[in-house]
Protein backbone atom coordinates (compact mmCIF):
# COMPACT_ATOMS: atom_id res chain seq x y z
CA UNK A 1 0.00 0.00 0.00
CA UNK A 2 0.97 3.70 -0.79
CA UNK A 3 1.14 6.12 1.17
CA UNK A 4 -2.13 8.32 0.10
CA UNK A 5 -4.10 5.17 -0.24
CA UNK A 6 -4.87 4.59 3.30
CA UNK A 7 -7.32 7.92 2.94
CA UNK A 8 -9.69 5.84 0.43
CA UNK A 9 -9.92 3.62 2.91
CA UNK A 10 -10.50 5.11 6.14
CA UNK A 11 -12.32 8.44 5.16
CA UNK A 12 -15.61 9.35 3.82
CA UNK A 13 -16.50 11.37 0.62
CA UNK A 14 -16.81 14.52 2.03
CA UNK A 15 -13.40 14.21 3.81
CA UNK A 16 -11.56 12.97 0.53
CA UNK A 17 -12.76 15.88 -0.83
CA UNK A 18 -11.95 18.34 2.05
CA UNK A 19 -8.19 16.83 1.77
CA UNK A 20 -7.69 17.30 -1.61
CA UNK A 21 -10.28 19.78 -2.93
CA UNK A 22 -10.15 21.67 0.20
CA UNK A 23 -8.59 24.99 -1.39
CA UNK A 24 -11.73 25.89 -3.50
CA UNK A 25 -13.53 26.62 -0.75
CA UNK A 26 -10.96 29.51 0.74
CA UNK A 27 -11.39 33.25 0.43
CA UNK A 28 -8.77 35.30 -1.57
CA UNK A 29 -7.62 36.28 2.31
CA UNK A 30 -7.11 32.64 3.54
CA UNK A 31 -4.84 31.76 -0.11
CA UNK A 32 -3.09 34.99 1.03
CA UNK A 33 -2.25 34.13 4.17
CA UNK A 34 -1.09 30.42 2.98
CA UNK A 35 1.26 32.61 0.61
CA UNK A 36 2.13 34.76 3.14
CA UNK A 37 2.87 31.83 5.64
CA UNK A 38 4.99 29.57 3.69
CA UNK A 39 6.98 32.18 1.91
CA UNK A 40 8.32 33.12 5.64
CA UNK A 41 9.16 29.99 5.67
CA UNK A 42 11.14 29.26 2.60
CA UNK A 43 13.21 32.62 3.48
CA UNK A 44 13.66 31.30 6.91
CA UNK A 45 15.68 27.97 5.47
CA UNK A 46 17.09 29.38 2.34
CA UNK A 47 18.95 32.49 3.90
CA UNK A 48 21.89 31.03 4.51
CA UNK A 49 22.66 28.86 1.97
CA UNK A 50 25.46 29.93 -0.69
CA UNK A 51 22.74 30.53 -3.64
CA UNK A 52 20.44 32.01 -1.79
CA UNK A 53 22.60 34.56 -0.19
CA UNK A 54 23.70 35.54 -3.51
CA UNK A 55 20.65 35.95 -4.94
CA UNK A 56 19.37 37.92 -2.12
CA UNK A 57 22.69 39.85 -1.45
CA UNK A 58 23.30 39.36 1.78
CA UNK A 59 19.80 40.95 3.05
CA UNK A 60 17.60 38.86 5.17
CA UNK A 61 14.00 40.08 4.83
CA UNK A 62 11.28 39.09 7.05
CA UNK A 63 8.18 40.03 5.24
CA UNK A 64 6.51 39.58 2.29
CA UNK A 65 6.67 43.66 1.81
CA UNK A 66 10.79 43.40 2.44
CA UNK A 67 11.29 40.21 0.08
CA UNK A 68 9.37 42.01 -2.55
CA UNK A 69 11.74 45.25 -2.14
CA UNK A 70 14.99 43.69 -1.36
CA UNK A 71 15.31 41.03 -3.64
CA UNK A 72 15.41 41.72 -7.28
CA UNK A 73 13.31 39.76 -10.11
CA UNK A 74 15.07 37.04 -11.29
CA UNK A 75 15.61 34.45 -14.52
CA UNK A 76 17.43 31.44 -15.05
CA UNK A 77 20.93 33.33 -16.17
CA UNK A 78 21.07 34.36 -12.65
CA UNK A 79 20.83 30.45 -11.89
CA UNK A 80 22.35 28.17 -14.83
CA UNK A 81 26.20 28.11 -13.61
CA UNK A 82 24.77 25.81 -10.80
CA UNK A 83 21.83 24.58 -11.43
CA UNK A 84 23.27 23.12 -15.32
CA UNK A 85 25.68 21.11 -13.42
CA UNK A 86 23.45 20.03 -10.92
CA UNK A 87 25.56 21.73 -7.83
CA UNK A 88 23.98 20.63 -4.60
CA UNK A 89 26.22 22.04 -2.09
CA UNK A 90 24.93 25.66 -3.16
CA UNK A 91 21.14 24.58 -1.79
CA UNK A 92 19.65 24.81 1.29
CA UNK A 93 18.73 21.20 1.38
CA UNK A 94 19.63 18.09 -0.90
CA UNK A 95 17.20 17.78 -3.70
CA UNK A 96 14.67 14.18 -3.80
CA UNK A 97 14.88 15.26 -7.83
CA UNK A 98 16.29 16.82 -10.93
CA UNK A 99 14.35 17.85 -13.51
CA UNK A 100 14.55 19.46 -16.69
CA UNK A 101 12.42 21.43 -18.92
CA UNK A 102 11.79 20.16 -23.11
CA UNK A 103 14.19 22.43 -24.18
CA UNK A 104 14.80 25.62 -25.98
CA UNK A 105 17.39 27.00 -27.87
CA UNK A 106 19.00 23.68 -28.35
CA UNK A 107 19.27 23.51 -24.47
CA UNK A 108 17.56 22.13 -21.48
CA UNK A 109 16.52 24.07 -17.95
CA UNK A 110 17.65 21.63 -15.04
CA UNK A 111 15.54 22.49 -11.78
CA UNK A 112 16.01 20.41 -8.25
CA UNK A 113 12.92 19.80 -5.99
CA UNK A 114 13.22 18.33 -2.80
CA UNK A 115 11.25 15.85 -0.94
CA UNK A 116 8.61 17.73 1.13
CA UNK A 117 7.73 19.60 -2.07
CA UNK A 118 7.22 16.50 -3.71
CA UNK A 119 4.53 15.45 -1.20
CA UNK A 120 2.75 18.33 -1.91
CA UNK A 121 2.80 17.60 -5.57
CA UNK A 122 1.73 13.99 -5.25
CA UNK A 123 -1.31 15.78 -2.90
CA UNK A 124 -2.00 17.72 -5.97
CA UNK A 125 -1.92 14.94 -8.63
CA UNK A 126 -5.09 13.53 -6.47
CA UNK A 127 -6.76 16.86 -6.54
CA UNK A 128 -6.42 17.21 -9.61
CA UNK A 129 -7.52 13.30 -10.54
CA UNK A 130 -10.41 13.95 -8.16
CA UNK A 131 -11.27 17.06 -10.18
CA UNK A 132 -11.02 15.70 -13.59
CA UNK A 133 -12.87 12.98 -12.75
CA UNK A 134 -16.29 14.42 -11.48
CA UNK A 135 -18.60 17.48 -12.62
CA UNK A 136 -20.23 17.19 -8.84
CA UNK A 137 -18.62 19.22 -5.97
CA UNK A 138 -17.48 16.70 -3.25
CA UNK A 139 -17.71 13.27 -5.26
CA UNK A 140 -14.85 11.38 -5.71
CA UNK A 141 -14.99 9.08 -8.73
CA UNK A 142 -12.00 7.09 -8.75
CA UNK A 143 -9.68 5.37 -6.21
CA UNK A 144 -6.50 3.03 -6.01
CA UNK A 145 -5.87 0.73 -8.76
CA UNK A 146 -6.99 3.25 -11.62
CA UNK A 147 -5.92 2.15 -15.17
CA UNK A 148 -3.88 5.26 -16.67
CA UNK A 149 -2.98 5.44 -19.57
CA UNK A 150 -0.03 7.79 -19.99
CA UNK A 151 1.17 9.10 -23.49
CA UNK A 152 3.81 11.47 -22.25
CA UNK A 153 7.36 11.78 -22.35
CA UNK A 154 9.85 9.93 -19.57
CA UNK A 155 11.77 10.94 -16.78
CA UNK A 156 13.81 13.32 -16.44
CA UNK A 157 11.12 15.53 -18.28
CA UNK A 158 9.12 17.24 -16.31
CA UNK A 159 5.81 14.99 -16.73
CA UNK A 160 8.09 11.68 -16.45
CA UNK A 161 9.07 12.82 -12.72
CA UNK A 162 5.77 13.68 -12.14
CA UNK A 163 4.15 10.13 -12.66
CA UNK A 164 7.44 8.22 -11.22
CA UNK A 165 7.26 9.81 -7.90
CA UNK A 166 3.15 10.00 -7.99
CA UNK A 167 3.57 6.19 -8.46
CA UNK A 168 5.25 5.80 -5.17
CA UNK A 169 2.13 7.49 -3.40
CA UNK A 170 -0.31 6.28 -4.63
CA UNK A 171 -1.72 3.09 -6.68
CA UNK A 172 -2.57 2.86 -10.05
CA UNK A 173 -2.54 0.45 -13.14
CA UNK A 174 0.28 2.70 -15.80
CA UNK A 175 -0.23 2.05 -19.28
CA UNK A 176 2.67 1.03 -20.47
CA UNK A 177 4.24 -0.63 -16.86
CA UNK A 178 6.36 1.71 -15.88
CA UNK A 179 9.01 -0.90 -14.82
CA UNK A 180 9.12 -2.18 -18.66
CA UNK A 181 8.32 1.39 -21.07
CA UNK A 182 10.52 3.42 -20.00
CA UNK A 183 13.56 2.04 -22.22
CA UNK A 184 11.29 2.24 -25.52
CA UNK A 185 11.13 4.66 -27.87
CA UNK A 186 8.29 6.84 -27.74
CA UNK A 187 6.30 5.64 -30.64
CA UNK A 188 6.88 1.98 -29.09
CA UNK A 189 5.81 3.12 -25.52
CA UNK A 190 2.68 4.35 -26.55
CA UNK A 191 1.75 1.39 -28.86
CA UNK A 192 2.27 -1.08 -25.70
CA UNK A 193 0.38 1.39 -23.62
CA UNK A 194 -2.33 1.24 -25.97
CA UNK A 195 -2.41 -2.74 -26.34
CA UNK A 196 -2.63 -3.19 -22.44
CA UNK A 197 -5.49 -0.97 -22.18
CA UNK A 198 -7.31 -3.05 -25.46
CA UNK A 199 -6.81 -5.69 -23.00
CA UNK A 200 -8.19 -4.11 -19.46
CA UNK A 201 -9.64 -0.71 -20.62
CA UNK A 202 -8.72 2.45 -19.06
CA UNK A 203 -9.99 4.84 -16.28
CA UNK A 204 -7.53 8.06 -17.15
CA UNK A 205 -6.34 8.93 -19.89
CA UNK A 206 -3.05 11.94 -19.47
CA UNK A 207 -1.64 13.37 -22.52
CA UNK A 208 -0.49 16.50 -24.83
CA UNK A 209 -3.89 17.62 -25.85
CA UNK A 210 -2.52 18.19 -29.55
CA UNK A 211 -1.17 14.37 -29.66
CA UNK A 212 -4.26 13.33 -28.63
CA UNK A 213 -5.91 14.82 -31.40
CA UNK A 214 -3.50 13.77 -33.74
CA UNK A 215 -3.62 10.08 -32.83
CA UNK A 216 -7.53 10.11 -32.74
CA UNK A 217 -7.06 11.40 -36.77
CA UNK A 218 -4.94 8.64 -37.50
CA UNK A 219 -6.68 5.92 -35.95
CA UNK A 220 -9.69 7.46 -37.97
CA UNK A 221 -8.14 7.06 -41.04
CA UNK A 222 -6.48 3.34 -39.62
CA UNK A 223 -9.48 1.88 -38.72
CA UNK A 224 -11.35 2.06 -41.86
CA UNK A 225 -9.15 -0.91 -43.30
CA UNK A 226 -7.82 -2.14 -39.83
CA UNK A 227 -6.96 -5.91 -39.48
CA UNK A 228 -6.25 -8.10 -36.52
CA UNK A 229 -2.59 -8.91 -35.64
CA UNK A 230 -1.23 -11.86 -33.72
CA UNK A 231 -1.49 -9.96 -30.58
CA UNK A 232 -4.84 -9.03 -30.95
CA UNK A 233 -6.35 -11.79 -30.32
CA UNK A 234 -6.72 -11.76 -27.04
CA UNK A 235 -10.83 -12.65 -25.43
CA UNK A 236 -11.02 -9.47 -23.73
CA UNK A 237 -9.79 -7.55 -26.95
CA UNK A 238 -11.46 -8.96 -29.89
CA UNK A 239 -14.42 -8.55 -27.53
CA UNK A 240 -14.04 -4.92 -26.88
CA UNK A 241 -13.20 -4.56 -30.82
CA UNK A 242 -16.31 -6.33 -31.70
CA UNK A 243 -18.42 -4.24 -29.04
CA UNK A 244 -17.09 -1.17 -30.43
CA UNK A 245 -17.37 -2.15 -34.00
CA UNK A 246 -20.81 -2.65 -33.51
CA UNK A 247 -21.71 0.73 -31.34
CA UNK A 248 -19.78 2.51 -34.23
CA UNK A 249 -21.74 0.93 -37.08
CA UNK A 250 -25.35 1.87 -34.75
CA UNK A 251 -24.17 5.26 -35.38
CA UNK A 252 -23.02 5.59 -39.45
CA UNK A 253 -19.33 6.20 -38.61
CA UNK A 254 -15.91 5.54 -38.23
CA UNK A 255 -14.97 3.73 -35.05
CA UNK A 256 -13.43 5.89 -32.99
CA UNK A 257 -10.94 5.98 -29.72
CA UNK A 258 -14.19 6.37 -27.71
CA UNK A 259 -15.69 3.50 -28.65
CA UNK A 260 -12.78 1.44 -27.66
CA UNK A 261 -11.51 3.04 -24.46
CA UNK A 262 -14.16 5.25 -22.82
CA UNK A 263 -12.87 7.05 -19.90
CA UNK A 264 -13.81 8.70 -16.86
CA UNK A 265 -11.18 11.49 -17.70
CA UNK A 266 -9.01 13.15 -19.93
CA UNK A 267 -6.07 14.91 -18.03
CA UNK A 268 -4.21 17.23 -20.37
CA UNK A 269 -2.01 20.68 -21.09
CA UNK A 270 -0.56 22.77 -23.78
CA UNK A 271 -1.52 26.04 -24.71
CA UNK A 272 -3.69 24.22 -27.17
CA UNK A 273 -6.20 22.56 -24.88
CA UNK A 274 -9.18 24.65 -25.03
CA UNK A 275 -8.54 25.29 -28.92
CA UNK A 276 -8.58 21.36 -29.45
CA UNK A 277 -11.13 20.80 -26.67
CA UNK A 278 -14.13 19.79 -29.25
CA UNK A 279 -11.72 17.18 -31.17
CA UNK A 280 -10.70 16.05 -28.11
CA UNK A 281 -14.21 15.35 -26.85
CA UNK A 282 -15.02 14.01 -30.79
CA UNK A 283 -12.19 11.59 -30.92
CA UNK A 284 -12.10 10.05 -27.06
CA UNK A 285 -15.69 10.87 -25.17
CA UNK A 286 -14.62 13.18 -22.57
CA UNK A 287 -14.13 16.61 -22.34
CA UNK A 288 -10.55 17.20 -21.79
CA UNK A 289 -9.15 18.29 -17.83
CA UNK A 290 -6.50 20.90 -18.59
CA UNK A 291 -3.99 22.26 -16.31
CA UNK A 292 -0.89 24.40 -16.11
CA UNK A 293 2.47 22.34 -15.35
CA UNK A 294 6.03 23.34 -15.55
CA UNK A 295 9.32 22.27 -14.69
CA UNK A 296 10.14 24.62 -11.99
CA UNK A 297 6.71 24.04 -9.95
CA UNK A 298 5.86 21.03 -11.50
CA UNK A 299 1.84 21.39 -11.17
CA UNK A 300 1.09 25.08 -10.62
CA UNK A 301 -2.77 25.63 -11.31
CA UNK A 302 -5.53 23.05 -12.13
CA UNK A 303 -9.27 23.61 -13.19
CA UNK A 304 -12.29 23.29 -10.79
CA UNK A 305 -15.21 20.70 -11.39
CA UNK A 306 -16.76 22.40 -14.14
CA UNK A 307 -13.59 22.78 -16.45
CA UNK A 308 -13.55 25.73 -16.76
CA UNK A 309 -10.68 28.44 -15.65
CA UNK A 310 -7.47 27.33 -13.82
CA UNK A 311 -7.41 27.69 -10.29
CA UNK A 312 -3.46 28.38 -8.86
CA UNK A 313 -2.58 25.97 -6.06
CA UNK A 314 -1.76 28.04 -2.93
CA UNK A 315 0.93 25.40 -1.28
CA UNK A 316 2.88 25.20 -4.56
CA UNK A 317 4.58 28.41 -5.07
CA UNK A 318 4.48 31.79 -3.94
CA UNK A 319 3.06 33.78 -6.74
CA UNK A 320 3.68 37.77 -8.13
CA UNK A 321 2.27 38.60 -11.08
CA UNK A 322 3.62 41.62 -13.89
CA UNK A 323 1.10 43.55 -15.43
CA UNK A 324 1.52 43.30 -19.20
CA UNK A 325 2.47 46.81 -19.67
CA UNK A 326 5.25 46.99 -17.00
CA UNK A 327 6.36 43.49 -19.38
CA UNK A 328 6.56 45.75 -22.35
CA UNK A 329 8.58 48.29 -20.42
CA UNK A 330 10.80 46.15 -19.55
CA UNK A 331 10.94 44.68 -23.27
CA UNK A 332 11.85 48.16 -24.71
CA UNK A 333 14.25 48.80 -21.80
CA UNK A 334 16.06 45.57 -20.37
CA UNK A 335 17.40 47.41 -17.21
CA UNK A 336 14.28 48.22 -16.54
CA UNK A 337 12.98 46.34 -12.98
CA UNK A 338 9.00 45.71 -13.75
CA UNK A 339 6.95 45.97 -10.31
CA UNK A 340 4.51 42.98 -9.71
CA UNK A 341 1.47 42.74 -8.04
CA UNK A 342 0.24 40.30 -5.24
CA UNK A 343 -2.55 37.14 -5.84
CA UNK A 344 -5.29 39.67 -4.28
CA UNK A 345 -4.47 42.31 -6.62
CA UNK A 346 -5.26 40.47 -9.98
CA UNK A 347 -7.70 42.19 -12.16
CA UNK A 348 -10.36 40.57 -14.13
CA UNK A 349 -9.60 40.58 -18.01
CA UNK A 350 -5.66 41.67 -18.06
CA UNK A 351 -2.87 40.00 -18.72
CA UNK A 352 0.02 39.17 -16.50
CA UNK A 353 3.81 37.18 -16.14
CA UNK A 354 3.90 34.82 -13.44
CA UNK A 355 6.63 34.94 -11.28
CA UNK A 356 7.02 32.46 -8.70
CA UNK A 357 9.17 31.71 -5.55
CA UNK A 358 10.15 28.56 -4.87
CA UNK A 359 8.75 26.92 -1.07
CA UNK A 360 10.44 23.98 0.64
CA UNK A 361 14.07 24.93 0.77
CA UNK A 362 14.49 25.39 -3.03
CA UNK A 363 16.57 27.32 -5.00
CA UNK A 364 14.28 29.90 -7.13
CA UNK A 365 13.54 33.17 -5.59
CA UNK A 366 11.19 35.43 -7.68
CA UNK A 367 11.83 33.91 -10.68
CA UNK A 368 10.09 35.37 -13.78
CA UNK A 369 8.66 32.20 -16.20
CA UNK A 370 8.23 34.25 -19.29
CA UNK A 371 4.76 32.64 -19.44
CA UNK A 372 1.41 35.13 -19.79
CA UNK A 373 -1.61 34.43 -18.44
CA UNK A 374 -5.62 36.27 -18.53
CA UNK A 375 -7.14 36.38 -15.32
CA UNK A 376 -10.67 35.44 -17.09
CA UNK A 377 -12.76 35.75 -13.93
CA UNK A 378 -12.28 36.85 -10.04
CA UNK A 379 -14.76 34.35 -8.90
CA UNK A 380 -16.76 31.73 -10.51
CA UNK A 381 -20.83 32.55 -9.94
CA UNK A 382 -21.29 29.16 -10.96
CA UNK A 383 -19.27 26.81 -8.47
CA UNK A 384 -19.73 29.04 -5.61
CA UNK A 385 -15.53 29.18 -6.19
CA UNK A 386 -14.49 32.61 -4.62
CA UNK A 387 -10.85 32.81 -6.01
CA UNK A 388 -9.10 34.41 -9.39
CA UNK A 389 -9.64 32.05 -12.41
CA UNK A 390 -6.80 31.89 -15.09
CA UNK A 391 -5.99 30.99 -18.61
CA UNK A 392 -2.80 30.69 -20.56
CA UNK A 393 -2.48 32.76 -23.02
CA UNK A 394 1.73 32.93 -24.81
CA UNK A 395 5.15 33.15 -24.12
CA UNK A 396 6.84 36.36 -23.45
CA UNK A 397 7.89 37.94 -26.13
CA UNK A 398 6.10 35.17 -28.70
CA UNK A 399 3.88 37.69 -30.53
CA UNK A 400 3.97 38.63 -34.28
CA UNK A 401 3.94 42.60 -34.21
CA UNK A 402 1.59 43.70 -37.70
CA UNK A 403 1.74 47.26 -38.66
CA UNK A 404 1.23 48.15 -34.49
CA UNK A 405 -1.98 47.52 -35.18
CA UNK A 406 -2.49 43.93 -33.98
CA UNK A 407 -0.17 41.29 -31.57
CA UNK A 408 -0.98 37.84 -32.75
CA UNK A 409 -0.24 34.85 -30.37
CA UNK A 410 0.20 31.13 -30.30
CA UNK A 411 -3.13 30.39 -28.91
CA UNK A 412 -5.10 32.82 -31.51
CA UNK A 413 -3.35 31.28 -34.45
CA UNK A 414 -4.18 27.93 -33.21
CA UNK A 415 -7.54 28.81 -32.52
CA UNK A 416 -7.82 30.26 -36.33
CA UNK A 417 -6.69 27.24 -37.93
CA UNK A 418 -8.53 25.08 -35.77
CA UNK A 419 -11.71 26.89 -36.12
CA UNK A 420 -10.70 27.16 -40.32
CA UNK A 421 -11.92 23.95 -41.20
CA UNK A 422 -8.44 23.44 -42.71
CA UNK A 423 -7.09 19.82 -42.26
CA UNK A 424 -3.67 20.91 -40.44
CA UNK A 425 -0.54 17.94 -39.98
CA UNK A 426 1.60 20.97 -38.96
CA UNK A 427 2.25 24.89 -38.96
CA UNK A 428 4.69 27.25 -38.32
CA UNK A 429 4.43 31.22 -38.79
CA UNK A 430 6.81 34.44 -38.85
CA UNK A 431 6.78 37.96 -39.40
CA UNK A 432 7.73 38.83 -43.00
CA UNK A 433 8.43 42.41 -44.01
CA UNK A 434 8.18 43.71 -48.00
CA UNK A 435 9.58 47.18 -48.49
CA UNK A 436 7.77 48.74 -45.42
CA UNK A 437 4.92 46.85 -44.94
CA UNK A 438 4.39 43.68 -42.73
CA UNK A 439 2.70 40.24 -42.93
CA UNK A 440 2.38 37.39 -40.96
CA UNK A 441 3.97 34.67 -43.34
CA UNK A 442 2.09 31.11 -42.43
CA UNK A 443 3.67 27.71 -43.24
CA UNK A 444 1.29 25.11 -43.44
CA UNK A 445 1.46 21.07 -43.88
CA UNK A 446 -2.48 20.20 -44.79
CA UNK A 447 -3.81 16.55 -45.51
CA UNK A 448 -5.99 18.14 -48.14
CA UNK A 449 -5.27 19.74 -51.27
CA UNK A 450 -5.68 23.90 -51.04
CA UNK A 451 -4.43 26.99 -53.08
CA UNK A 452 -1.81 29.60 -50.87
CA UNK A 453 -5.03 31.73 -51.23
CA UNK A 454 -7.86 29.88 -49.92
CA UNK A 455 -5.91 29.02 -46.56
CA UNK A 456 -4.69 32.74 -46.51
CA UNK A 457 -9.07 33.63 -46.66
CA UNK A 458 -10.06 31.04 -44.39
CA UNK A 459 -7.38 32.07 -41.61
CA UNK A 460 -7.94 35.57 -42.51
CA UNK A 461 -11.72 35.05 -41.71
CA UNK A 462 -11.24 33.19 -38.47
CA UNK A 463 -8.85 35.50 -36.81
CA UNK A 464 -10.89 38.42 -38.27
CA UNK A 465 -13.62 37.12 -35.87
CA UNK A 466 -11.30 36.15 -33.01
CA UNK A 467 -9.25 39.16 -32.93
CA UNK A 468 -10.71 42.59 -32.80
CA UNK A 469 -7.52 44.97 -33.66
CA UNK A 470 -6.66 42.29 -36.38
CA UNK A 471 -9.99 43.61 -37.93
CA UNK A 472 -9.14 46.89 -38.15
CA UNK A 473 -5.84 45.82 -40.27
CA UNK A 474 -7.51 45.89 -43.61
CA UNK A 475 -9.93 49.17 -43.05
CA UNK A 476 -7.03 50.98 -42.05
CA UNK A 477 -4.35 49.72 -44.45
CA UNK A 478 -6.42 48.53 -46.92
CA UNK A 479 -4.36 44.62 -46.76
CA UNK A 480 -4.85 41.15 -46.05
CA UNK A 481 -2.01 40.56 -44.10
CA UNK A 482 -1.96 36.64 -44.35
CA UNK A 483 0.77 35.08 -46.68
CA UNK A 484 0.46 31.58 -46.69
CA UNK A 485 3.87 29.20 -47.96
CA UNK A 486 2.29 25.05 -48.49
Amino acid sequence: MHPEDKYFQSLTQAELWRRYCGFLDFSVEEFMAVQEQLLLDQLERVRNSPLGQQIMGGRKPASVAEFRSQVPLTTYDDYEPYLSERREDVLACTPALWCHSSGRMGRFKWFPHSAEFMERVNKSCLSALTLACTREKGRVNFGPGFKFLLVLPPAPYTSGCLFDTFAQHFTFQAMPPQDGGKDLPFQQRVAAGFQTALRDGVDVIGAIASVLVKMGEQFEEQTRSMKLSPSMLHPAIVSRLVRARLGAWREGRPMLPRDLWPSRAIATGGVDTAIYKQAIERYWGSEPYEFYTCAEGFLVAIQGWNKKGLYFLPDIAFYEFIPADEVERWQADTSYQPATVLYDELEEGKLYEVVITQLYGMPLLRYRMKDLIRITGLSDPETGVRLPQMQFQRRVGETIDLAALARIDERTLWQALAESGLRVVDWCALKEYDGAQTYLRLFAELKDDESPETVAALVDEQLKRIDVDYRDIESYLGLQPIRVGL
